[in-house]
């Protein structure tokens, strides 16, 4: 399929999908695909050309629908087998959701798709070391489990980990461009102090951070 055809297809698909009126919401609240947004029939051409790196956020705290949507696309279960919208190496879906925000961290549970508290404090600040990652209304921190990992603790493990991250990390940057949201990714994390401030378990790797929020204006 060429790209004109290829991007004609995802338009139709888009759009199909949120034409479906209570067909879609129906469709939204299946357990395979429990979380599902519908975003008003933006193509997938479309949000390509609008995804950015932002590091400047309004003050406004993201809604929980609307979050718990951007989570669902970025690694929610989309399939009766409980496969993801992204993909991990032999399907080891080693990569927990850490979502952190003014009132706490919060893990995303994918099969529920439910957001379950595990600390109220506020470590925004705490997910990198630019001085803009403590203004994001949400930041989300992937964490590996390196004993579940393609490769296990090793180099191979490492990069497969890192390599799952990105294709969740990418999902999130294309809803942000959907939902007219803003998104940057990072790495530059003091890793051993937020793994400590998260209470992470020894096989627990910090692998990214990604800030979420509104456009400031």
């Amino acid at each position: 399929m060429d790209r004109r055809k290829f991007m004609c297809t995802a338009g139709v698909l888009a759009a199909g999908l949120a034409g479906m009126g209570a067909a879609g919401a129906a469709l939204a609240a299946a357990p395979e695909t429990k979380g599902a947004p519908v975003l008003n029939g933006k193509t997938l051409e479309a949000a390509l050309h609008a995804r950015m790196s932002a590091r400047a956020y309004a003050d406004t705290p993201l809604a929980e629908p609307l979050l718990l949507q951007l989570l669902w696309a970025a690694c929610g279960v989309n399939r009766p087998d409980g496969r993801r919208t992204a993909p991990t190496a032999l399907n080891r879906q080693e990569i927990s959701v850490y979502v952190t925000r003014k009132d706490g961290v919060f893990l995303y549970d994918a099969p529920n798709a439910a957001l379950h508290r595990k600390s109220g404090a506020d470590l925004r600040s705490l997910t990198g070391v630019q001085s803009y990652v403590g203004t994001a209304p949400v930041n989300l921190v992937y964490v590996a489990d390196m004993a579940r990992v393609a490769g296990g603790a090793t180099e191979a493990g490492l990069i497969t980990a890192g390599l799952d991250t990105g294709f969740i990390s990418q999902n999130v940057y294309l809803f942000c461009a959907a939902a007219g949201l803003v998104t940057v990714a990072r790495t530059g994390i003091d890793v051993p102090a937020l793994s400590k401030a998260m209470g992470l378990a020894a096989n627990q790797r910090v692998i990214m951070a990604q800030c979420v929020g509104h456009p400031k204006a």
